[in-house]
């Protein structure tokens, strides 16, 4: 009852967002159309052509810095110095072609106003939405009991989190990260625990085993092969990293994990430091792929921890590729069915993006433009 009344200063501010109105709320009819009329070759794959643009990383000019206050736990006001990016303007970038239209949306709703963790949840949302995506909310592939369980995380600036793991029939895994966040004394709910807070809170709840998912999985419990083809099954999450106006640094990595994995499997995706991790006096980084290889090396904090070196964003996602190959070898494990992707921002605007495979790509919006972009690789 407490956590009711805790957030009731914000009444149903989770509720599961209706497609149709959001992209009206966010001027997206275009990809409002392509919705409507099911943009899918004759295969059923989706066409993802990258957007051409003429850059989207901002200049490196001087930022200006401005004072915030804020309260501890005591009640005490600080004072903190927040680097402001108005030099360049707000940022996005997301991992996979379809963050090209998450991340649109999420600059779009910087330049009205919307903070940096506001926006990175409103992006998001547009693609655990979509039940054509089948690794990510409504309509992802199921575990190899034929449920879908999500996982999500949420960080902003000054370092609050927020996490659910193996949740079930709640579309919108980022909102209810942020939820466990904002209206919780926690950083994680799992499992039964975590839908029941769903409930709670007034989340919509829901199946969210799409006829195409469903068919895939009874294909694939013919064989019962667990083999994750690359690029394919183990791909899909959406990890998004922004940047606003006031220098404020915000995340989100949404998933429904590894499709037919064993029910109550759970990868990087939620976990910080894993999965997202963000420094509001660094940078931020994500990471999508076979989420056990990330875990092993806590690879987004690492990636982060690089560039608070003084890496650059792109060095620093090749440095943590660079590191799980070498655990690979190491432990003397075949890296040939696995993917990982990190990408990373910094607060000067630099971004960077590295996977250990080809087929890996992100998507940057700036004031510059939208474009997504092929990722570099190590392996070929």
């Amino acid at each position: 009852m407490w956590l009711r009344i805790f957030c009731s200063k914000n009444p149903n501010p989770f509720a599961a967002v209706k497609r149709s109105d959001f992209l009206k709320t966010i001027g997206l009819g275009a990809l409002g159309s392509l919705i409507a009329t099911g943009a899918e070759s004759a295969s059923g794959a989706r066409n993802q052509q990258p957007v051409a643009s003429n850059g989207a990383e901002g200049a490196s000019g001087a930022r200006n810095q401005q004072p915030v206050t804020s309260y501890g736990a005591s009640g005490a006001r600080n004072q903190q110095l927040v680097t402001s990016s108005r030099a360049f303007g707000p940022m996005s970038i997301g991992t996979w072609p379809f963050a090209e239209h998450t991340t649109r949306a999420a600059l779009e709703a910087m330049h009205k106003g919307s903070s940096a963790l506001d926006a990175v949840e409103l992006g998001v949302k547009i693609c655990e939405a979509d039940p054509r995506e089948r690794s990510v909310g409504l309509g992802g592939r199921p575990d190899r009991d034929g449920r879908v369980t999500l996982d999500a995380c949420i960080m902003d600036h000054l370092g609050n989190i927020g996490a659910v793991a193996s949740c079930e029939q709640g579309v919108h895994g980022s909102s209810l990260a942020r939820a466990v966040m904002e209206c919780t004394p926690h950083v994680m709910l799992v499992g039964d625990g975590a839908t029941q807070f769903a409930r709670e809170q007034g989340f919509p709840l829901q199946n969210l085993l799409v006829p195409e998912s469903e068919a895939e999985w009874k294909k694939w419990l013919e064989k019962a092969e667990y083999q994750p083809i690359p690029n394919i099954e183990n791909h899909d999450t959406i990890g998004q990293l922004t940047l606003d106006a006031e220098g404020r640094l915000a995340g989100c990595c949404t998933t429904s994990g590894m499709a037919f994995k064993m029910h109550g499997r759970v990868g990087d995706s939620p976990i910080i430091g894993a999965g997202l991790y963000v420094d509001g006096e660094v940078g931020a980084a994500t990471a999508t792929g076979h989420g056990e290889e990330v875990v092993r090396t806590v690879g987004s904090f690492r990636v982060v921890a690089a560039m608070k070196a003084g890496k650059s964003p792109q060095q620093a996602c090749e440095d943590a590729v660079r590191e799980i190959h070498q655990l690979f070898v190491r432990r003397g494990k075949p890296w040939a069915d696995t993917q990982i992707g990190f990408i990373a921002m910094d607060l000067k605007g630099r971004v960077g993006g590295f996977a250990l495979r080809p087929g890996f790509s992100y998507a940057v919006a700036s004031a510059k433009g939208v474009e997504v972009r092929p990722s570099a690789f190590l392996l070929a």
